[in-house]
């Protein structure tokens, strides 16, 4: 992964060449005070300033090197990004409103993934020069980094990204910021955490499941709780997928990603809170041993719960892990997964469902959902609908029956292992990019990471 440190810095006046960028009623005014080379030029180009697009003037005798570029009328993060993607080696320098926002898509335009490949994808670097201080181009790269991390990690396939991969990649981050990891497997899994030793038992014995913590920051400060679904691949277990739905699941961790991805960003910039970050890592395999529809397992919490579907695993260990960050009465908890195609259904890739019990906190991540251009829509926990996961001989199932209101039934059965008192929100998300777009490409995507920052900055900054 490139680093980012190199690709933005504050304006101090460094040579670099200039970005204008224009909506297309600026543009407009600015043909129209233009000489005649100027207007042919941007003809033959086919620019007037629709957003993304780009326009490059070589310089002549009496005028430097031009370059425009096309902006919404309201920026968006994504703006600056496919200019970045081509433009030549070289430094700029961007003069706008919403700079900072701009210059994370030109950051992100930048990353690849390319672990796999035997020769770099990596263009040459364009460096930007935004007039902001270094608190902000610190947490314009934190971000940039952050969502890269999520990429990254989901991108990544199942060999090389299995239960103890995540544990290590953890803990590489733990140590840069003095935080500790303590890890649950084996006998002690099964019995503090018995679902999640029972979705991952199946596995081999290199993969064997267990639950990753981290605790970082002053325990005097308010206590935040992140949780993230480790399915590290995800089979379906005996109710197994078929082939064309398992293509994708080495995504199935893509929520681990994200909590990994904002417990990152508390760490990295130093948000005054006690953090404890829960991922629960597994992978849910077909053996002799794996869990069968029909079983009753035992959780943490002491409820028992009827598997209807062995490929609605993510909630059963989402479950303990929820009960865990329960038990020490933090603020708030945030769990992020990669939880149910219903919510694709309804809200498509881009957009990841919001569940939460607190009407304050879904109305504060959706306002910073909106500021920072990381959209999220949020769906009702309806309680009548918990008469689906009614079970006839314990105390709930894990799926129901119907088909109907898959996402909402997936959170609902969640907030039966969140303490009464616990503010929280889960994200339902698909944590991928299905087809490119400037500054996304095809593969792994940060959904509702943003947001939840923004969130968390505003609520907790000093």
């Amino acid at each position: 992964m490139r680093a980012f440190q190199s690709l933005l810095a504050t304006d101090q006046g460094q040579p670099a060449q200039a970005i204008e960028t224009v909506t297309v009623e600026q543009f407009e005014k600015i043909i129209a005070d233009k000489d005649p080379n100027f207007n042919a030029a941007a003809k033959l180009s086919q620019f007037t300033g629709q957003p993304g697009s780009c326009l490059i003037l070589p310089a002549t005798e009496k005028q430097a090197w031009q370059i425009y570029v096309g902006v919404s009328e309201k920026h968006t993060v994504w703006d600056l990004a496919k200019a970045a993607s081509f433009l030549p080696e070289g430094c700029y320098r961007l003069r706008a409103k919403n700079s900072p926002l701009l210059a994370l898509g030109w950051l992100l335009a930048q990353h690849h993934f390319d672990r796999y490949r035997s020769k770099s994808s990596l263009r040459p670097e364009c460096q930007l020069l935004i007039d902001a201080d270094q608190n902000i181009v610190d947490e314009i790269i934190a971000q940039a980094e952050a969502v890269a991390m999520v990429r990254d990690l989901v991108d990544t396939p199942a060999c090389d990204c299995g239960p103890e991969d995540l544990q290590h990649k953890v803990k590489e981050i733990a140590e840069s910021f003095h935080a500790k990891v303590t890890v649950t497997k084996g006998e002690d899994l099964e019995k503090g955490y018995p679902m999640i030793a029972a979705v991952g038992r199946a596995a081999a014995p290199h993969r064997m499941p267990r639950l990753i913590e981290l605790h970082w920051g002053d325990p005097d400060k308010p206590k935040i709780a992140l949780v993230g679904k480790g399915v590290c691949f995800d089979s379906g277990g005996l109710d197994i997928k078929p082939s064309s739905s398992m293509l994708l699941m080495k995504k199935d961790m893509g929520g681990a990603a994200h909590a990994l991805a904002l417990a990152y960003l508390v760490m990295a910039l130093k948000l005054p809170v006690h953090l404890h970050l829960l991922i629960p890592a597994v992978e849910n395999a077909v053996s002799g041993d794996a869990m069968r529809p029909g079983d009753i397992l035992n959780s943490r919490k002491g409820t028992t719960v009827e598997i209807g579907n062995t490929d609605a695993e993510g909630r059963l260990v989402l479950a303990d892990a929820l009960t865990k960050a329960s038990e020490s009465r933090p603020e708030l908890i945030i769990d992020f997964a990669t939880l149910t195609g219903a919510a694709r259904v309804a809200l498509g890739p881009d957009l990841p469902a919001l569940f939460s019990n607190d009407d304050a906190l879904a109305h504060a991540l959706a306002d910073a959902g909106k500021s920072v251009d990381d959209p999220l829509w949020r769906l009702p926990l309806w309680s009548d609908y918990l008469s689906i996961l009614k079970s006839t001989i314990a105390d709930i199932n894990n799926a129901g029956a119907g088909g109907m209101a898959g996402a909402i039934t997936a959170a609902l059965f969640l907030q039966e292992f969140i303490s009464d008192q616990v503010k929280w929100a889960h994200f339902d998300t698909f944590a991928w990019q299905p087809v490119a777009k400037a500054g996304r490409p095809k593969g792994g995507a940060a959904y509702g990471l943003l947001a939840s920052w923004k969130m968390l900055k505003d609520r907790f900054s000093e």
